[in-house]
């Protein structure tokens, strides 16, 4: 009984280490763990990964060349008036005639993540945020191919997934003058990635500001920009990263990165060997700051020190997630947050008050999780009304693109199977 108690002890002291220090493989550098379904991962070399991704872009070729796709994008469009339950919508005069959308309202583009539908916390949890500040056209991206069972085939698929909706904003632009300078396009993991080859791909001109939630970082390249989110693909590019090195990235992609509570792991989540629940978490800091503004931040030198929450003890005038950042804010933040919602620190607020009145942080340790509290209460006293936890993971709902997901994934792995074979031969 005591060896047995012994070796699960050591078991779960090794699996609580960054995976980076389990073995030699370097997460993003020699490879990937790549997820997989089922809440796992799955490593895969450099050259295993790229032979992954040749194969599943060799069958976008295929799908342009004979005029198929397996990767249908649809758009759903909320608005005040119709809040809850969206609207096809196309790129067409009858479909955006008939629908609610407004071109004197700013528009709003969401897109899921991996193994994800349109009715994701990310979707609907960043519309009923914007819709307590005003009216604006909330359009839900829906793409199939985010669905597929092969984590690979949907990163292939984030390009031409990206292109399909710029199509729609350019047609917005184009037909309805829809304004760039008041578009936001917000992203989630994968979707992260969409929304900048969105912003990469719209030539109607530029996107003012593409926010990435987390961005994956299985089977992306940090020195790749032009393949992934880069800070350079909208007027302003704002990312809040959340599980560095594991689902998200260590390293800054946007033109202001935040790391809560360093960017690695996040407090509440206990042992998170998968790293899903601080990875998901960075839709509940947004949500939440669209809601109460209240996440101060301290400016730092380097995403290294941020990791490390030695920048400092002084709040900035930024605050994660706060609208006026396209015009302030730059570089590298750690934001402290709580274990639980209400998770900013600051105080709530409606206005974009000046962060730097908000009590200076005292660091708090327990256990696993590291926090930093206000120096009194006012925080955990206040009334405003908190987001719910947000659920970015939950399978597909039964909707009219999951009838093909299996012949997608049949076709899927005996297309790449052949492309492979024909690798090695």
């Amino acid at each position: 009984m005591t060896l047995c108690l012994f070796l699960t002890i050591c078991v779960l002291t090794v699996s609580a280490l960054p995976i980076e220090e389990q073995t030699g493989r370097i997460h993003g550098e020699n490879g990937w763990y790549v997820p997989q379904v089922g809440d796992d991962f799955k490593w895969l070399t450099t050259d295993e990964a790229q032979g992954q991704l040749a194969a599943y872009e060799a069958l976008n070729d295929m799908e342009i060349a004979e005029r198929i796709s397996l990767n249908s994008v649809s758009f759903y469009l909320y608005t005040l008036r119709n809040p809850k339950e969206g609207q096809l919508i196309k790129a067409t005069r009858s479909s955006i005639d008939d629908s609610n959308f407004n071109a004197a309202n700013p528009t709003r583009f969401t897109i899921h993540g991996w193994n994800s539908n349109y009715k994701d916390g990310v979707n609907s949890g960043v519309r009923d945020a914007w819709f307590l500040s005003g009216d604006y056209n909330m359009i839900a991206v829906d793409w199939s191919r985010g669905r597929s069972l092969e984590y690979a085939s949907s990163v292939a698929a984030v390009s031409a997934t990206g292109k399909k909706i710029a199509s729609l904003v350019d047609f917005l632009v184009t037909e309805y003058s829809m304004s760039l300078e008041t578009l936001e396009v917000v992203g989630f993991s994968l979707g992260a990635h969409v929304a900048g080859y969105t912003a990469k791909h719209v030539s109607s001109g530029t996107v003012q500001k593409v926010v990435g939630l987390d961005p994956a970082s299985p089977l992306f390249s940090y020195n790749k920009p032009e393949k992934r989110l880069s800070s350079t693909d909208a007027i302003y590019v704002e990312t809040i990263q959340t599980n560095g090195g594991t689902m998200g990235f260590s390293k800054p992609i946007g033109r202001a990165t935040f790391y809560p509570n360093g960017g690695k792991s996040q407090p509440g989540c206990g042992l998170d060997i998968t790293g899903s629940c601080a990875h998901t978490r960075a839709v509940s800091y947004y949500v939440e700051s669209l809601r109460m503004n209240n996440f101060p931040t301290v400016k730092c030198p380097s995403y290294q020190e941020a990791h490390k929450n030695d920048c400092g003890s002084t709040y900035s005038t930024v605050r994660m997630g706060a609208i006026e950042n396209e015009y302030i804010a730059v570089g590298d933040f750690y934001v402290p947050v709580n274990k639980e919602s209400p998770y900013g620190l600051g105080e709530p607020s409606e206005n974009g008050q000046d962060a730097s009145t908000t009590p200076q942080p005292t660091t708090v340790t327990d256990g696993n999780d590291v926090t930093t509290t206000p120096t009194d209460d006012t925080t955990n006293s206040s009334s405003a009304t908190t987001p719910e936890e947000i659920i970015t993971t939950s399978a597909p709902e039964d909707d009219k693109d999951n009838g093909s997901k299996t012949n997608i994934y049949i076709l899927n792995l005996i297309f790449v199977n052949a492309q492979i074979n024909k690798r090695n031969d």
